[in-house]
């Protein structure tokens, strides 16, 4: 009887733990959806925009839409968007992630602003999957260089771990993220592929089934890294 017992609440368990996850909310479709607008919109200015060489380069992309710029005294930013990261010729499915950065003075304003950040290399990877990441401090981090090549960036934009791009009202401009925070969305990676660690899914190193709404954000990535190329070779 223990044994039927310890088996009934086993399966219980394990129909809860099945059910927990895999459904993401209304929120977490948006945040997707947006990221995916936005970086198709941001890849798609080829005069303005990313240039091809850093997209070829990339390790890794955040995107944040619509990040939060508002101050009355004391003001801050704060944003929430995905990441996805390539493992070997794919990208990984995405990763839930927050951003926030306080800021203290006589302000008072309010603004959103379109948020891209390029991970370069490893090193970058490694720091930004770790539970909380300060840009500026435990992360190297700089504005990109925009237009079709990036001949013109300079030796600080050559060896910055990230590189930021940002876009309010349609026109490209310079945000100042040292000193924010940036980590994953514990809630809704638990929502969407339960009790899983970012860096795992990021790195693939534990492979998660890729829901429905998060195919259109890696398709574009996977797009757009394929024009990148294909640029690049004429």
């Amino acid at each position: 009887m223990h044994s039927l017992k310890t088996f009934a609440v086993g399966a219980a368990a394990l129909l809860v733990a099945t059910t927990a996850f895999g459904a993401p909310s209304k929120e977490d479709v948006k945040r997707l959806n947006e990221s995916t607008v936005v970086l198709n919109e941001i890849r798609g200015a080829s005069d303005t925009g990313i240039p091809e060489r850093i997209w070829m380069k990339a390790e890794c992309v955040v995107v944040i839409p619509s990040m939060k710029k508002a101050a009355f005294i004391f003001g801050g930013e704060f944003g929430s968007g995905v990441m996805s990261c390539k493992t070997g010729n794919r990208w990984s499915a995405p990763v839930f992630m927050q951003l926030a950065k306080g800021s203290a003075g006589f302000q008072i304003g309010a603004q959103s602003t379109d948020l891209v950040l390029v991970v370069m290399n490893r090193r970058g990877v490694e720091k930004l999957l770790s539970n909380k990441v300060t840009l500026g401090t435990d992360a190297s981090i700089a504005g990109g260089p925009v237009g079709r090549t990036a001949s013109a960036a300079t030796d600080a934009q050559m060896h910055a771990e990230m590189l930021s791009y940002s876009r309010s009202r349609g026109l490209f401009a310079g945000v100042d993220l040292s000193g924010g925070t940036l980590k994953p969305d514990t809630d809704a990676n638990e929502r969407v592929y339960g009790n899983v660690p970012a860096r795992e899914i990021a790195l693939g190193v534990k492979p998660v089934p890729m829901i429905t709404e998060a195919r259109a954000f890696t398709n574009a990535l996977a797009t757009q890294h394929a024009v990148a190329t294909s640029g690049t070779k004429k």
